[in-house]
């Protein structure tokens, strides 16, 4: 397995993450600075749902965007430490495919399958 090619696609993944939760807290913050008004203006109820809901969203997308965030770290210590590609679960090889298709994949497809049934 090419070990520092995934840490390279890792390492895009993660810029390409920073650089969406970046703007994401940027984009939040303007929300929050728009949601003000002006003093005095009443401002329709639909208006107020819709800045709610878009700031739903966005802290909704800030989140996901954290996690796989950290799951692209720990796949970077997991590099360092030589168990890259071992199923935190069975402790067998997660196939090349799988971490190809998502390379901060900690389970193989069947141990992940388990776990999200419960």
């Amino acid at each position: 397995m090419d070990v520092d090619r995934f840490r390279q696609q890792l390492l895009e993944e993660r810029a390409r993450v920073q650089h969406a939760l970046s703007f994401l807290h940027e984009d939040s913050q303007g929300t929050m600075s728009d949601e003000s008004g002006e003093p005095g203006i009443d401002q329709h109820p639909a208006d107020s749902a819709t800045v709610t809901l878009d700031r739903e969203i966005g802290d909704s997308l800030e989140l996901n965007e954290e996690h796989v965030l950290q799951e692209i770290d720990a796949a970077l210590v997991r590099i360092d430490q030589g168990s890259f590609g071992t199923c935190e679960h069975c402790h067998q090889a997660i196939p090349e495919e799988r971490l190809e298709a998502l390379p901060q994949a900690r389970f193989c497809i069947d141990c992940q399958r388990s776990l999200e049934r419960g």
